[in-house]
């Protein structure tokens, strides 16, 4: 009896685990910065709730990334370009300075690929959008983009609708951060909100 108890018990933690490993939380409070690292001389803030990124009086590449490390995910989130939305989100990403090793889901204006996977100092692009897909992303309106990282395995989203989904045996090792990117070039200027994230 006491053996079958503590079987139950084994089984109802393991369970629970699993499922708090599965279930989505939220990696910007919409107060403040915290949990996330700047670098870079670009500027970072929270405004109504909002997290923005535009670009600073050294018009430079400037990265915003998660204290934590994520490897298997399912990223969602939203955004929003005012000016030139030339942005992107980076997974399994590390930092010198800002020299970033990684992989970059491209954020951009219309017609640039916004969906699309680039390899930063690199191999570079690595899959670009159809061109039939360009139409998906809405200028100057809210865009819904979701990430899914599993081994070497990426597919990415926008507005409900699959941009890319490829393996890659590079990515299949890669280990780091998630990362928001202002490029450079000055006049840049995008909103996020919703992000949410899910280990797998």
């Amino acid at each position: 009896m006491k053996t079958n108890f503590i079987l139950f018990i084994f089984m109802l933690f393991t369970f629970s685990n699993i499922a708090n490993a599965q279930k989505s939380k939220t990696i910007f409070n919409g107060l403040n910065l915290d949990g996330w690292i700047k670098h870079g001389t670009e500027l970072w803030y929270v405004e109504d709730g909002l997290l923005v990124c535009e670009s600073g009086p050294d018009k430079a590449y400037g990265y915003l990334s998660t204290e934590k490390n994520y490897d298997d995910f399912e990223l969602e989130l939203e955004f929003l370009q005012e000016a030139d939305g030339n942005s992107g989100v980076f997974f399994r990403s590390t930092f010198e300075g800002t020299k970033v090793s990684g992989w970059q889901v491209e954020v951009a204006p219309p017609n640039h690929d916004t969906g699309g996977v680039y390899e930063s100092y690199g191999r570079g692009w690595l899959v670009k959008i159809p061109d039939e897909k360009e139409n998906i992303l809405i200028p100057d309106e809210w865009n819904k983009m979701k990430i899914r990282v599993v081994g070497g395995q990426v597919t990415t989203w926008l507005n409900g609708k699959k941009m890319v989904d490829f393996n890659d045996d590079k990515i299949a090792k890669g280990k780091g951060a998630i990362a928001l990117q202002i490029h450079d070039g000055g006049g840049i200027k995008v909103k996020w909100r919703n992000l949410k994230i899910k280990e797998l």
